[in-house]
């Protein structure tokens, strides 16, 4: 799936993942209206609000990006229905030739680690069948339990050909309480990413491992330190836009061969007829607002690599 993910960056000139992080607050009132007309005002109603909304915006911007990163709290919310409509998204993204990065942030040890890895990555046995369940191309894994927690996801990576992205250094303000201690004189981030390059290692790509790493943007020198610690290793970098990160800040992520990196941005590309910039859309047209911050993101990223 690395191999894939490459592939489709190539085509669209665009290392970008757009997060398809819904909130109510970002859904226009109209979606909003019709899904409660035809559910209530209930868990229903709204699960159907986030995947109308999903939809329009994905039919706005499949052609322009190679990935999507749909993140999983925002539908478990909205209990049973809500799960129904992040397993609609990912499946219409697929059919749309996205590649998808489930941002479910799963991290356990033993039976329990690889039944998140085969409910999200691989397929479970039935009777004497086998059956995907969700079904993402890639997710992200927290390597906080160590090896025991991330190796079930190696293994089954290794037999679907599909990927995970470990929490390195993340984008939050509060990250370095933790990530930047200091142990045997390095950041706990730089031995995590020094695990990173070792476990993927164990299954490679043609030129980039299946096992990538989540390195914030708007810690660009972390980034820079991080890209040399880990060279064959794809990078999810997050922060791009609401959280601060520009694309001048990001042309440490990628490596010389112009790859290594995807930036992600959630509500700066969703919810962007909310800003000033994209306001003339209106709620009506909010998807083509999407699709006006995704040529503006490819444009700055662009002008930013082309700069090195």
């Amino acid at each position: 799936m690395i191999n894939q993910l490459i592939t489709r960056i190539r085509q669209t000139g665009a290392p970008i993942v757009v997060g398809l992080d819904p909130m109510m607050k970002f859904i226009p009132q109209q979606i909003q209206k019709d899904a409660y007309a035809q559910y209530g005002e209930t868990l229903e109603g709204a699960a159907e609000a986030l995947w109308q909304y999903n939809k329009g915006i994905v039919d706005a911007i499949y052609d322009l990006i190679p990935a999507v990163k749909p993140q999983i709290a925002m539908y478990e919310q909205f209990g049973v229905p809500g799960m129904i409509a992040f397993k609609k998204t990912v499946d219409y993204c697929r059919e749309k030739g996205l590649v998808v990065i489930g941002d479910v942030k799963r991290g356990d040890i033993g039976s329990t680690s690889e039944a998140y890895a085969v409910g999200h990555l691989g397929k479970v046995q039935v009777g004497e069948k086998f059956c995907y369940g969700f079904d993402e191309d890639f997710i992200t894994v927290n390597p906080y339990l160590g090896s025991d927690g991330v190796k079930p996801f190696i293994r089954v990576c290794q037999e679907e050909k599909k990927g995970i992205f470990v929490l390195v250094k993340t984008s939050n303000p509060s990250s370095g309480e933790l990530q930047d201690r200091l142990v045997d004189g390095k950041p706990v981030y730089e031995l995590v990413g020094e695990q990173v390059a070792a476990w993927g290692q164990e299954c490679m790509g043609d030129g980039y491992s299946y096992v990538g790493a989540v390195v914030g943007a708007t810690y660009p020198e972390q980034g820079r330190i991080l890209r040399k610690v880990m060279p064959k290793a794809f990078i999810l970098v997050p922060g791009y836009g609401a959280q601060g990160g520009r694309g001048a800040d990001l042309v440490h992520f990628f490596n010389e061969d112009g790859l290594g990196a995807i930036i992600n941005s959630s509500r700066g590309i969703i919810a962007a007829y909310q800003q000033d910039k994209y306001a003339r859309y209106g709620a009506a047209n909010y998807a083509d607002a999407s699709r006006a911050a995704v040529l503006d993101m490819r444009e700055d990223i662009a002008g930013a690599l082309e700069r090195v």
